[in-house]
């Protein structure tokens, strides 16, 4: 029986989860709402606040699992990518930890994670798991990425954004909107009582399966600029609108992107992860094109789909399986390929 603990600290969620023969017994996350009042993420604030979490999220989630520190055969960790202040603090909690309890030490790549949350048990009798080769579209804060999973951790990029991400642009547009942080779910919230045609946005024409979201971002801006010049009460009066519409192409765009890869590698398993799969207009739509397409579509429990401990311990299961371990001398990475 091999017992895991995952450690999570990339940005502004800590969190600890225990995997138990590829089971997650625990999962807590942390959430931090310091940065609301700056309309995004603080890095040193993140940092701090990662320092009073990490060990009460690692005791609740070793007493809500119900095993002893004793009986813990591995620490997984994010080792990147993502904010090093952050990351500092779940690296070397997680060498400290695997250090007195002389066990093996595990880095985890934050978005293969992401990736295989997917291979979480739901304990569903009609449960099903995407089968390799399959696609996955990953979307976050700070990653777009048309990923084809061959297995657990050899993957290939096939695209990915060439400046900005889709969650900054859903983000990016609740700033605009002059919408609270975190804006991209309350712009997912207006958007279902909103009329997604009701605005028309253009869509980058990026060759390739790349994609490109600042061009959107800008006609954004000066959309709300030039009708707010007209009507001072256009955003408070058109809200609903205007979210369904912004989310509508967003989600075209990645889409098409997804159904051209998926056409071009003759692949049928489709699976979506990152914090932006919790979108629920992503989920819908892909749930239409895959009825339509015939896909076999995969999409991870909410819970899993936002920065969480179960998907680097679920990784971490696996690389334990491996005996895929790392040093004492391992260093966290802002910046870390997915291959």
């Amino acid at each position: 029986m091999a017992i895991i603990l995952g450690i999570e600290s990339s940005c502004d969620e800590t969190s600890a989860s225990v995997c138990i023969d590829g089971a997650i017994v625990s999962n807590i996350i942390a959430n931090q709402t310091i940065h609301h009042q700056y309309g995004g993420v603080v890095p040193e604030l993140a940092s701090r606040v990662h320092q009073q979490n990490i060990i009460p999220a690692v005791h609740q989630a070793i007493v809500a699992a119900k095993i002893n520190k004793n009986q813990i055969d591995a620490v997984a960790f994010t080792r990147g990518p993502g904010l090093l202040g952050s990351l500092l603090v779940g690296t070397s909690f997680a060498k400290a930890f695997a250090l007195a309890n002389e066990i093996p030490l595990i880095e985890v790549n934050h978005m293969q994670a992401h990736i295989l949350a997917h291979f979480i048990p739901n304990q569903r009798e009609d449960e099903k798991l995407p089968k390799f080769p399959f696609i996955c579209l990953t979307v976050s804060g700070g990653h777009t990425q048309i990923v084809l999973v061959k297995d657990y951790f050899e993957m290939e990029i096939l695209g990915e954004t060439t400046d900005d991400a889709a969650g900054e642009a859903f983000d990016k547009t609740a700033k605009i909107l002059e919408l609270p942080y975190p804006g991209g779910p309350l712009i997912d919230q207006y958007a279902q009582t909103g009329n997604p045609h009701a605005y028309q946005f253009p869509e980058p024409q990026i060759p390739g399966l790349n994609f490109s979201f600042s061009g959107l971002k800008t006609s954004i801006l000066y959309f709300v600029r030039d009708h707010v010049k007209e009507n001072p009460n256009f955003v408070q009066e058109n809200l609903a609108d205007i979210c369904a519409s912004v989310q509508h192409r967003i989600v075209s765009i990645l889409l098409n992107k997804l159904k051209k890869a998926a056409q071009e590698y003759q692949i049928t398993d489709i699976a979506i992860a990152g914090g932006v799969s919790a979108n629920s207009g992503l989920r819908t739509a892909l749930t239409a094109l895959a009825h339509q397409k015939g896909w076999n579509v995969f999409i991870p429990k909410f819970e899993y789909c936002t920065d969480n401990a179960a998907m680097i311990a679920i990784a971490g299961y696996y690389k334990f399986l491996k005996g895929d371990f790392v040093g004492q001398d391992i260093a966290p990475l802002a910046r870390m390929p997915i291959v």
